[in-house]
């Protein structure tokens, strides 16, 4: 169990490290990024910031159900319910925008690594669920 717990450890720390370096770039954006920023182009920079967030918040959430199961707080199969799953899969897999120009770098980055991270985190999910024997259904 000490090898898995140091790759929860660490994709847990590497979570919370994106979701700081996330809130501090939207809250430092550059303000001349945000006047060239218009119409379609702002809905899409927030659609896509919205992106990382769900990404992350969906990754952090299930880690801390799952440090939760190693704190013996709450079962491997209730960690395993449906209800608390990664979700939000069709929202957080879309890469469509990643490679989008219009976009900031700043934010492609934080697109590709969230997108990276979900991936992982997911795997990590299914590698769970068939160590506890439960079977996954698509959210």
């Amino acid at each position: 169990m000490g090898a898995q717990t140091a790759i929860f450890t660490r994709t847990y720390d590497e979570t919370l490290s994106m979701i700081v370096e996330a809130r501090n770039y939207m809250a430092h954006l550059d303000p001349r990024v945000s006047r060239r920023r218009r119409g379609g182009e702002d809905l899409h920079f927030s659609c896509e910031a919205l992106r990382v967030t769900s990404r992350l918040t969906q990754v952090m959430a299930w880690l801390m159900l799952q440090r939760a199961v190693v704190y013996g707080e709450i079962s491997p199969e209730e960690a395993c319910l449906e209800g608390n799953r990664l979700s939000g899969r069709d929202v957080c897999l879309d890469t469509n925008s990643m490679d989008d120009d219009s976009l900031p770098a700043g934010l492609r980055s934080l697109l590709t690594r969230s997108y990276r991270l979900y991936q992982r985190v997911s795997r990590l999910e299914e590698m769970v669920l068939v160590r506890v024997g439960v079977a996954r259904t698509i959210n």
